[in-house]
C-alpha cells in the first residue's frame, strides 16, 4: 500500500490508511468465517474512518475516495454502495460481496484492477462487478492483467499506480483541489 499511497500524496491527496483489523484484533484470515464474522465491525471502522477523514481541514468532504486490496476491496465497495460520501473506489483484486446486493442503494464511479490468474479472489469477482456497474450505469474502468495473480509487482504494479492516479483525478478532482482517503 505505501507505492500507490505515496504516488497520490505527491500529487496532493491527502491519504489515510485505515487498519480496520484494528478494531477486531485480527492478525490473519484463517477462513470464510472470520470474515463473515468480523466483515460488520470492519464496515462500522469504514464508516468511522470516513467520518474522521471528512473533518479534516485538508479533506474535501465531497472528494473522498477509497482504495481497497484484495478483502480491504470487498469493504470499500460495499461501503460506497450505502455510504454517498465516498465518490469513487479503485479496487485492486477485489470484488463485491453478492450479499450487498441486498443494500446497495448507490454506486460510484469504480476502477477494477485484477489479475487474471489470480486464485485467491477469482477474476470472475471483476467481471461480476463490471456487469453490475453497466447494468446500473455506472462509470468504471477495468485492468485485467494477463498472467498476475493475487498482488502485483514491478510494471503490472507501475501501471496499476498510474491508472489509480488518472482514475482519481478523473472523477475527484475540482481545478487544483484533490483529496482522497485510502
Amino acid at each position: 500500500m505505501a507505492d500507490p499511497a505515496s504516488l497520490l500524496a505527491e500529487q496532493g491527496f491527502a491519504v489515510y490508511v485505515l487498519h480496520y483489523f484494528d478494531r477486531t484484533g485480527t492478525t490473519e484470515i484463517d477462513g470464510l468465517q472470520t470474515i463473515f464474522r468480523h466483515f460488520p465491525v470492519w464496515m462500522k471502522t469504514l464508516w468511522d474512518a470516513v467520518s474522521f477523514v471528512a473533518h479534516q481541514p485538508q479533506v474535501d468532504p465531497e472528494r473522498i475516495g477509497l482504495l481497497g486490496f484484495s478483502l480491504g476491496a470487498y469493504l470499500a465497495l460495499s461501503a460506497s454502495a450505502i455510504d454517498s460520501r465516498i465518490k469513487a473506489v479503485v479496487e485492486f483484486f477485489g470484488g463485491m460481496p453478492k450479499e450487498m446486493k441486498f443494500f446497495t442503494r448507490r454506486l460510484c464511479p469504480v476502477l477494477i484492477l485484477h489479475g487474471e490468474q489470480d486464485k485467491t479472489v477469482p477474476v470472475e469477482e471483476a467481471y461480476h462487478l463490471q456487469q453490475m456497474l453497466e447494468k446500473k450505469h455506472i462509470a468504471y474502468e477495468i485492468q485485467i492483467y494477463p498472467g498476475a495473480g493475487h498482488g502485483f509487482s514491478g510494471e503490472t504494479w507501475r501501471d496499476a499506480g498510474l491508472r489509480t492516479l488518472a482514475f482519481l483525478q478523473k472523477h475527484l478532482a475540482s481545478g487544483n483541489r484533490v483529496k482522497t482517503e485510502a
